[in-house]
């Protein structure tokens, strides 16, 4: 279920994004007099200037520009509705589903949802966290020639047909946690400390 809600969540918010795109767009070849009143302002003020247009009648330049800039402001709008109701659904599963996994530090609901559609849909290759790290693709794997002694990282998916969204949570994870590692450890983990 989680899985599905996040599938949606991704293809509203590449929506979004474009209809972001497609305003900004039309504000640059829209006239002179209101491209200079709206290039300036950052987008939530401009998409809210722009769903209070009252274009009227279309017999100008100005006034089509007024009429696609509200269209796709609402569009906007009722994209990021859709957005906010799939992040109220998807956390409340994932406080559900795991809420000890909810309770660490550095894992928010996204990092959550990603390790739960990771867990749930392989749950017998996931004997240890060796296992788990191999199928996220976050576990070093050898990389060596000749004399060189080095590890690389295999990308999460590669020859599996997945994507990058399981390597997503266990890595947004470690960074989320590293500020909170004592400054000694830090420090001492570095190869040019």
């Amino acid at each position: 279920m989680i899985r599905t809600l996040r599938l949606g969540r991704r293809s509203v918010m590449k929506a979004r994004t474009q209809a972001a795109n497609q305003v900004h767009a039309v504000v640059v070849t829209a006239p002179q007099e209101l491209r200079d009143r709206l290039r300036k302002l950052p987008l939530a003020e401009l998409v809210a200037t722009a769903a209070r247009f009252r274009p009227g009648c279309v017999d100008s330049l100005e006034a089509a520009a007024r009429l696609a800039l509200k269209s796709l402001a609402v569009r906007y709008r009722q994209l990021a509705q859709g957005i906010a109701a799939l992040d109220q659904l998807i956390d409340r599963l994932a406080h559900q589903a795991a809420p000890d996994l909810m309770q660490i530090k550095g894992v928010g609901v996204d990092t959550a949802a990603a390790l739960l559609v990771a867990a749930d849909d392989n749950p017998p290759r996931l004997r240890s966290e060796a296992s788990f790290a191999h199928m996220c693709g976050v576990a070093p794997i050898p990389a060596s020639s000749g004399k060189t002694n080095r590890n690389r990282l295999v990308p999460a998916g590669a020859g599996r047909g997945g994507g990058q969204t399981d390597a997503c949570g266990p890595r947004s994870r470690i960074c989320g946690r590293v500020p909170a590692w004592p400054s000694e450890i830090w420090a001492s983990s570095w190869p040019w400390s």
